[in-house]
């Protein structure tokens, strides 16, 4: 306050020296923790070394394979190690000022210790001096910018010499990875130690409780029973899909599970505080119980379930009335729960026309299996196909076999003929064969047409009753008016209908309703049905079979003549008192609850039905020949249409030889081989039956001309089988012929083989009589009014002179054919038949 004014610069100069000097307490700060940080580094590096390999040992999940005392003794050892690297800490002490300013001026990289000097004092009071010493001062504090404390240089190599320090990061990142995310649990495991603390309630229990449908016991793995608990080198097999239960009592449960074994679905925490795990083995794996402790490791291995194999025991066979007979073996692991069998159409392959349009689904159908859950049999099914439209049809059966793991097996596809119900009257015949056609390809709906038309050709000698002309006519006018598929499969249902009525008039209501009873029973047994309908089923059984056997009964009554042949001395007999037995003990087993053998003993009884046609004085023997008779007709029926493609395929050739197809000879040729096989197999098969060559004579008035029949058509056959291969379509078209003509003759011998035997039981109706010759040949002519015997006998071998009402009869069918010929509007398959009945007038 004197008044003096103060100086600038001075001023200036005392702030700048104050902020020097709050820089120089700040930058010895800083020296001083960096020395406390290269005295302290290497000592926890150490225990940050021993607390790596301690997250190592657990994450590797070393603990978990440890017991309880191998637990606490490791981590009693990873104690003492971090205690080892604490002790040198014990030598640690705080860096001093000195230290401090010592550090900054190493850092500053200037001469004469210049941070030391600024703490100096100075003992003289010289002025000179103390100017002096405040010069170098302030040239010292000007230097400040320039000193550093510089980075903490712990130097650890000289500690850790070997680098351990990076192993233990490599092996923290390692198994950091691989513990993933069970990092926390892994460790925590270390301090479980509820062994040591002694709680006897605790108790886990580890089974593999198979698949029901196996049959297999549980697995026991608890490690009480260690015995049942597989070695570290071998697998425990179970079934695939087999489930693992562990459970827990009076702790908490930790299961961790590898490869194949997967979580399902969880459930509830049962009420008496137990906790459950399940899991899934569908492969290969591993379980593990981590908590609580002290449970082995399993392993497993997935036994996967085979599917089942199905195969024929034998060819399928042919019932007397039509039905089919199968016998399959069949074989799985654990069981076969169900099986079927499956046909497919063989449909000869089209040359440059449309795909068959079958009408109806090939039929399928469940076979019966041996018994419940079959894991080695063989099984027999008997099934009626014969009003099926694919029945007479070249299919290929294939058997599946299914067991509850939903694996199928298939058996070889096997090709056959499915049999047909026989009919005797040719009228029925013709409507059969045009209805098969008509199912299996609707696009053949014209050519069943014009064949239905042609057999309304002067009704009075075709189709004489009434009923039967205006049944077909109504059948071909609903064919004519049919425009789509359903109005087809009417037409087919029309077709069969008129054929039964005509072959057995209302025998097929009986029938069919015996086979409905059957079907019915059946399908309560395989749906497992009460007592009560079961007893009501078989109680309809029952009066279906007393009619049935009542219509049989009258049908011999009828037919005394059959009655007068011998029986066969194997033939065993069967009385009503049987059947009603089978039907008492079908019931009782049904009652008791073995629908098995029910089951079984009602295919018995159906099979016995099947028998009991053939067992009819004549039945059997009759029936084998007038298949016979139906595949010979079927096989000239097949020999006409091979005859028409090889010459239309001629005509193509010769009309322009860049169309014609090369490979059109070998599909005829292939075509007529089949068919010479077909009939080969035909032969064997009369022999077999008493009816070769030199057989038949004995039976038939005229055994030459069939003998050479089937030798001629056979021989016929074969060479145009090889004219085909040389490419000679006419010459095949002429050895076509001659084997057309000589299977006709090969039928007519063998129809008057069949007629021939029938007449030796209606002798007692007297020989040469109007009823003996009306029993005799009133199936001597086809739907069109041609012979099947050639001629008719009498006991007086004359000939019979035809009247002049026959003659003018002839006459006007010969004009209406010849009219028809005429019209070139009428299709040409229409034509090309009238011009064959035309070639020979």
């Amino acid at each position: 306050m004197n008044g003096a004014t103060p100086d600038p610069s001075r001023q200036q100069a005392r702030n700048q020296h104050a902020a020097s000097e709050i820089q120089l307490t700040q930058a010895l700060q800083r020296a001083r923790w960096a020395i406390a940080w290269e005295r302290g580094w290497p000592h926890l590096a150490r225990l940050l070394c021993v607390a790596g390999l301690f997250l190592v040992a657990s994450w590797i999940g070393l603990w978990l394979m440890l017991p309880v005392w191998g637990r606490v003794a490791g981590v009693s050892v990873f104690a003492l190690l971090a205690i080892a690297a604490l002790v040198p800490a014990v030598r640690f002490r705080w860096p001093t000022r000195d230290e401090g300013l010592s550090r900054l001026d190493r850092g500053s990289g200037i001469r004469h210790r210049p941070v030391t000097t600024l703490a100096d004092t100075v003992a003289t009071q010289d002025p000179v001096a103390l100017a002096l010493w405040q010069a170098q001062r302030v040239r010292t504090l000007a230097s400040l910018k320039r000193i550093r404390a510089g980075l903490p240089s712990p130097r650890l190599p000289l500690h850790d010499r070997w680098a351990l320090r990076g192993l233990v990061i490599v092996l923290m990142a390692v198994t950091f990875i691989a513990a993933s995310g069970e990092r926390t649990e892994r460790v925590a495991a270390a301090f479980d130690w509820n062994g040591m603390l002694a709680q006897p309630n605790i108790r886990v229990d580890a089974w593999v409780s198979p698949p029901q449908y196996t049959s297999k016991p549980p697995i026991i793995l608890s490690a009480a029973n260690k015995d049942a608990a597989p070695s570290d080198s071998a697998a425990l097999p179970v079934p695939a899909g087999s489930t693992l239960i562990v459970r827990s009592s009076g702790g908490n449960l930790d299961v961790v599970v590898g490869g194949g074994v997967r979580e399902a679905a969880p459930t509830e925490k049962p009420a008496d505080g137990t906790q459950e795990q399940r899991f899934t083995i569908a492969a290969d794996g591993t379980a593990h119980v981590r908590a609580p402790s002290g449970q082995p490791q399993w392993k497993f291995s997935a036994v996967p379930d085979r599917a089942p194999t199905i195969a024929l025991a034998k060819p399928p066979e042919r019932q007397a009335r039509g039905s089919l007979q199968m016998s399959y073996r069949m074989e799985d692991d654990y069981g076969i729960t169900e099986a079927h069998a499956a046909f497919s159409p063989r449909t000869e392959s089209a040359k440059g026309g449309a795909a068959p349009r079958p009408l109806f689904d090939a039929p399928q159908f469940a076979l019966v299996l041996p018994n419940a859950r079959t894991r080695n049999g063989v099984g027999q099914t008997v099934k009626d196909l014969s009003e099926n439209p694919y029945a007479g049809a070249d299919v290929t059966l294939t058997l599946t076999a299914k067991d509850e793991a939903g694996n199928e097996g298939h058996s070889e596809p096997f090709n056959m003929r499915l049999p047909e119900r026989v009919f005797t009257k040719p009228l029925a015949r013709a409507l059969i064969e045009q209805r098969r056609i008509l199912a299996l390809d609707a696009n053949q709906n014209t050519q069943v047409f014009t064949a239905l038309d042609a057999l309304m050709i002067a009704p009075e000698v075709f189709t004489p009753k009434p009923g039967e002309y205006l049944g077909l006519y109504s059948v071909t006018k609903q064919l004519e008016d049919a425009r789509t598929d359903a109005q087809l499969r009417e037409v087919v249902a029309s077709l069969w209908a008129l054929a039964v009525s005509i072959e057995d008039g209302n025998l097929t209501d009986v029938d069919k309703a015996l086979r409905a009873a059957q079907d019915a029973l059946k399908e309560a047994l395989d749906r497992g049905a009460s007592d009560e309908e079961i007893k009501k089923l078989t109680e309809n059984l029952r009066a279906a079979l007393d009619k049935f056997l009542q219509q049989l009964a009258e049908q011999m009554r009828n037919n005394p003549q059959q009655l007068a042949r011998p029986l066969d001395r194997n033939t065993k007999v069967m009385r009503q008192q049987d059947l009603d037995n089978m039907l008492e003990r079908m019931e009782r087993l049904s009652r008791s609850g073995n629908k098995d053998a029910a089951k079984q003993l009602l295919d018995q009884l159906q099979q016995m039905l099947e028998n009991l046609q053939m067992a009819q004085p004549g039945q059997g023997e009759d029936g084998d020949m007038q298949q016979s008779l139906n595949e010979l007709g079927d096989m000239i029926r097949k020999q006409q249409q091979l005859r028409d493609k090889t010459y239309k395929q001629g005509q193509d050739s010769r009309r322009d030889r860049r169309r014609g197809d090369p490979n059109a000879m070998d599909g005829l040729q292939q075509d007529q081989q089949a068919l010479h096989d077909r009939l080969k197999k035909l032969q064997q098969e009369l022999a077999k039956r008493g009816m070769g060559p030199g057989q038949r004579g004995q039976q038939g008035k005229d055994a030459g001309q069939g003998e050479d029949g089937l030798d001629q058509a056979d021989s016929a056959m074969g060479d145009a089988d090889g004219r085909l291969g040389d490419g000679n379509a006419d010459g095949a078209v002429d050895a076509q012929g001659r084997a057309l003509d000589a299977l006709r003759k090969g039928a007519q011998s063998l129809a008057e083989a069949m007629q021939q035997g029938e007449g030796e039981g209606q002798a007692e109706n007297g020989p040469g009589t109007r009823e003996g010759r009306q029993q005799s040949g009133g199936n001597q002519t086809d739907p069109l009014g041609r012979p099947l015997h050639g001629r008719e006998f009498g006991d007086d071998l004359t000939v019979k002179i035809p009247g002049e009402i026959d003659v003018q009869r002839v006459r006007r069918i010969l004009e209406e054919l010849r009219r028809r010929l005429a019209d070139p509007s009428r299709p040409k398959i229409e034509l090309d038949y009238l011009e064959r009945l035309l070639k020979d007038y």
